[in-house]
């Protein structure tokens, strides 16, 4: 059994900055494709960004150049950096992965860009 627990989340102003982390414990055998996630209200869950099967990174059109995402294999966690914050970034923020051929969903953290 595998738990991800994402933490970082709150209220910053736009143009702000915040970290986001992952953390998945349990029997963690492999993690795969691990990625971030972000849903709005009355939006559907899009992904925000995520590892390739080559390990390079794929970043959502809307983040690029401003959120920086990384794993850290050691310690089964994974980061994101969230620069240049906008108020469209308001959302859950959702870390999730494969463990073993099944999806693994933390339960979200809020992120709330305001003035």
């Amino acid at each position: 059994q595998v738990q991800l627990v994402e933490s970082g989340g709150g209220l910053v102003q736009p143009g702000g900055s915040l970290r986001l982390s992952c953390a998945a414990s349990g029997t963690v055998i492999r993690l795969n494709a691990m990625g971030w996630y972000r849903q709005a209200p009355g939006k559907e869950r899009e992904l925000v960004a995520i590892f390739n099967t080559d390990r390079t990174k794929k970043y959502a059109d809307s983040v690029k150049g401003r959120f920086t995402f990384a794993r850290e294999n050691t310690e089964n966690t994974v980061f994101l950096w969230m620069n240049k914050l906008k108020p469209e970034d308001t959302a859950v923020y959702y870390c999730g992965a494969e463990h073993l051929g099944r999806q693994v969903w933390g339960q979200g953290t809020q992120v709330t860009v305001s003035s």
